[in-house]
C-alpha cells in the first residue's frame, strides 16, 4: 500500500494531463458513475485538468439520490406506526419526500434516529426490546454486505425486533438501463472503486463485449482518476474497449467473496425503483425468504396501507434530479441550482446528499474553489 500523497503528486498529476492531452484526439464522453468520484473530480480540478477533447458526465452512483420518492415515502410513513423507531444514515434525513422528510418528521415526534453503521440499528433494537426497529437500507453492493451481516447477527442473537427496509440497489443492471435508452452516448465508464472492491471487474465484462464502451475502475484520490482517464482515452483512441483496474490496490478481478456470500446468503435479486429513471430489471436486492422475518416491507405491509392513506407520490417542482442521475443535465442545466435550490434549503437529494452530484458542482463548481494537491 502506497502513501497517500504518492496519489496526490501534482508534479505525476501534470504529467498525467499531459499525456491525456497527447493522446485524444477526438471528442469522447466520459461518464464517472460514482458520486464521490464527482465530488473528487470538482475538488481537485479534475474537470480542468483533462482537454476539452475529454468531457465528464456525473451518473447515477449516489445511494441518496438514486432512492424514489415512492421508499422515501415508506420510511416516512413507517416513522409514524405505534412503537416503531427508524433509523437511518445522516444524509437521508434532509431528503424531501412527497409531503415530508425524516428530519421533519423527527421534529414533528416519531422516533427518528441517526446511526453510524447497521450494528447501532442492531444495539438500538437489543436495548429497546418493546419497540420494533427499522433500518432504511440504502446503498450498493458497498453496503449490502454489512447489511446482510447485521441481518445474520440479530437471527443469530434472537433479536426479533429489529427489521431493514431495503432499497438496496445493484450497479452492473442500471448501467445497461442507461446505454440501452441512448439518452446519453458515452464512449468510457469511470467505474466505481469502492462497489468493485465488493464485486470485482468481471460484472462489467459486458460493457465493452456489447456496447463498445471502455471500462475502467478508478480509486477516489486525483492520480487515481487521471490514470483512469489517461487509460479511458487510450482504449477509445485505439478502438479496443476493455475493462481494466487502475485501482489494484483496491480492487481483485474476482472482487471479496466473502462479501458476496453474506449477500447471497441474506438476499435474492428483484426490480428497483431508482429515481429519474423508473424500475430496473435485476437491479435490486430482497431479503430473501429465510429471512423474511426481518424484512419491514413483508412484516409491516398492512399497517403501511393504513398509515400511507393512499396519497400519490409527488416530485419536487422545477428538480432536474432524475436528469442529473442520467447523466442527461448537469446540475448547471437546472434553473433551480443555486438559486430557489442550495445545502441549506435542498429541494431535490442531489443538493442533500455529501455524494450528490449538485452538491459537489454548489461547493466546487468554479476552477477557483478547486484544491490544489
Amino acid at each position: 500500500m502506497k502513501f497517500l500523497d504518492e496519489y496526490q503528486n501534482s508534479d505525476l498529476a501534470t504529467k498525467l494531463a499531459r499525456r491525456i492531452a497527447s493522446r485524444s484526439i477526438k471528442p469522447i464522453r466520459l461518464m464517472e458513475f460514482c458520486g464521490g468520484h464527482t465530488h473528487a473530480i470538482m475538488r481537485h480540478g479534475i474537470r480542468q485538468l483533462v482537454p476539452e477533447t475529454v468531457e465528464m458526465r456525473a451518473g447515477p452512483g449516489c445511494p441518496v439520490c438514486v432512492t424514489a420518492t415512492t421508499d422515501l415515502d415508506k420510511a416516512i410513513a413507517l416513522a409514524w406506526l405505534p412503537n416503531v423507531t427508524i433509523t437511518t444514515f445522516g444524509d437521508m434525513m434532509r431528503v424531501p419526500g412527497s409531503y415530508s422528510s425524516l428530519q421533519r418528521t423527527k421534529a414533528e415526534g416519531a422516533d427518528v434516529r441517526v446511526v453510524y453503521s447497521t450494528m447501532d440499528a442492531v444495539e438500538i433494537a437489543r436495548e429497546n426490546p418493546k419497540k420494533s426497529v427499522i433500518f432504511i437500507g440504502i446503498g450498493f453492493e458497498t453496503t449490502a454486505p454489512t447489511i446482510a451481516a447485521s441481518i445474520i447477527k440479530a437471527q443469530q442473537e434472537g433479536i426479533e425486533n429489529f427489521h431493514v427496509l431495503s432499497c438496496l440497489k445493484l450497479t452492473p443492471p442500471v448501467m445497461k438501463t442507461l446505454l440501452d435508452s441512448g439518452e446519453v452516448k458515452l464512449d468510457g465508464i469511470i467505474c466505481p472503486g469502492h462497489v468493485s472492491v465488493i464485486i470485482g471487474s468481471r460484472p462489467y465484462e459486458f460493457i465493452p463485449a456489447d456496447y463498445g464502451v471502455a471500462c475502467v475502475i478508478s480509486g477516489f484520490e486525483p492520480i487515481d482518476i487521471l490514470l483512469c482517464v489517461s487509460k479511458l482515452v487510450e482504449q477509445i483512441e485505439a478502438g479496443q474497449p476493455k475493462v481494466e483496474i487502475a485501482y489494484r490496490r483496491g480492487v481483485k478481478p474476482q472482487g471479496n467473496r466473502k462479501a458476496l456470500e453474506l449477500m447471497e446468503e441474506v438476499f435474492q435479486i428483484d426490480g428497483a425503483n431508482w429515481r429519474g429513471i423508473g424500475i430496473v430489471p435485476q437491479s435490486g436486492l430482497k431479503i430473501n425468504q429465510e429471512y423474511e422475518h426481518f424484512d419491514a416491507d413483508k412484516v409491516f405491509s398492512g399497517l403501511l396501507r393504513f398509515a400511507r392513506n393512499d396519497k400519490p407520490v409527488r416530485e419536487p417542482k422545477g428538480c432536474r434530479c432524475g436528469d442529473v442521475i442520467r447523466g442527461v443535465a448537469t446540475p448547471l442545466e437546472c434553473h433551480l441550482f443555486g438559486k430557489v435550490c442550495t445545502p441549506e434549503k435542498p429541494v431535490g437529494p442531489c443538493m442533500v446528499s455529501s455524494e450528490g452530484a449538485c452538491a459537489a458542482y454548489y461547493q466546487y463548481g468554479s476552477p477557483e474553489s478547486s484544491e490544489n494537491f
